[in-house]
């Protein structure tokens, strides 16, 4: 998580990312319920970057498919989002 974390703000596709964990994962995974310690990383970007921020996790993350979802920013202080986006690759 900390090498896909880094990776990501040195490349200014995330303006921020936190780790959290350890978190347990339960799950099903060819046919089988598998458990598992993780850690969840949450990366701050935006919706234009996501297919980039999509390929840098595939090729550095160790699972055959780890889990990649975004959820939008529905509201946010103004002074964040600006910051947000001052911080990120420009278009």
């Amino acid at each position: 998580a900390e090498k896909i974390a880094r990776a990501l703000v040195e490349r200014r596709l995330a303006a921020c990312t936190q780790i959290v964990g350890p978190i347990e994962s339960t799950y099903w995974w060819k046919g089988n319920v598998e458990r598992a310690e993780e850690w969840l990383c949450l990366i701050k970007s935006r919706r234009s970057l996501y297919a980039q921020v999509e390929r840098e996790i595939s090729r550095l993350h160790p699972y055959e498919t780890p889990q990649i979802i975004a959820t939008p920013i529905v509201c946010g202080s103004e002074d964040y989002l600006k910051w947000l986006s001052d911080e990120l690759a420009q278009e």
